[in-house]
């Protein structure tokens, strides 16, 4: 018997998480049940040495193992074994209000979006607990830069918070293996020719120890997107090198 397809897959990625990772699974459960959402939560351990992965399997839900460090090698492996219509991202620190994913559901089912990412600077500048530097540079200067590259309009390319169809995933095709993941999912949406969309989401501080490395990060971010858009980066220099052959030929 063909085991049931579920309406969602909530994938969250793990990297000792001990200290949120219970609070986040069972928001999620009281979320998906309240609310009557098909569902289930798959947890992505990437490694952890503390207590995650036995608080997240004594809450039921299903964990898989990726050895090889990186926040989107996490992703590429709990996506594979998702089942859902639809993808949920999120992270297991706490830093986000999962009773938004009913929003995110209505924009992908009844408004029929395909990709629909959670903007934190949609709602009033509700970021209070993000680094400075990343909250009045970091963030908008590589969203200014993706936007001004792909010809987007994104508030927030790197709100962990997402949802899209499992088919819009497919077309997507994402492989970055550490923190550019969120930037690539951006563009390559943009690229496959979906159907974009933005919610405005609150972020929360987190419980537990940051993973991101901000300048090492920042420029894996920034690399990946010239590498994905080779023209216009060679653009000036192309135009400054015609222009002095021009001048030196007369």
């Amino acid at each position: 018997m063909k085991e049931k397809t579920p309406l969602v897959s909530v994938v969250m990625p793990c990297l000792n998480e001990e200290e949120a990772i219970g609070t986040c699974i069972k928001k999620l459960q009281k979320v998906l049940i309240d609310n009557t959402i098909d569902g289930e939560i798959i947890i992505c351990d990437n490694g952890s040495t503390d207590n995650s992965v036995k608080i997240a399997q004594g809450l039921g839900v299903q964990v898989v193992h990726e050895p090889k460090r990186g926040y989107g090698n996490a992703y590429l492996k709990g996506f594979s074994y998702a089942r859902g219509k639809y993808l949920v991202m999120a992270d297991a620190d706490d830093t986000y209000d999962f009773n938004e994913i009913p929003n995110f559901l209505k924009k992908l089912i009844d408004d029929k979006n395909d990709f629909v990412t959670g903007s934190r600077y949609l709602n009033g500048f509700e970021i209070k607990s993000m680094p400075l530097l990343h909250r009045y540079i970091g963030n908008p200067l590589l969203t200014w830069i993706l936007n001004f590259l792909f010809g987007v309009d994104y508030n927030d390319v790197y709100s962990g918070f997402r949802a899209f169809s499992h088919d819009a995933y497919r077309r997507i095709k994402p492989v970055s293996p550490g923190m550019e993941f969120n930037l690539e999912l951006a563009i390559n949406a943009k690229l496959a020719g979906l159907k974009i969309a933005e919610i405005p989401i609150v972020l929360h501080e987190r419980i537990g120890k940051s993973k991101l490395e901000t300048f090492k990060d920042g420029w894996r971010s920034l690399r990946m997107m010239l590498l994905y858009c080779p023209n216009k980066l060679f653009l000036g220099p192309r135009i400054f090198l015609f222009i002095l052959g021009m001048l030196v030929h007369f």
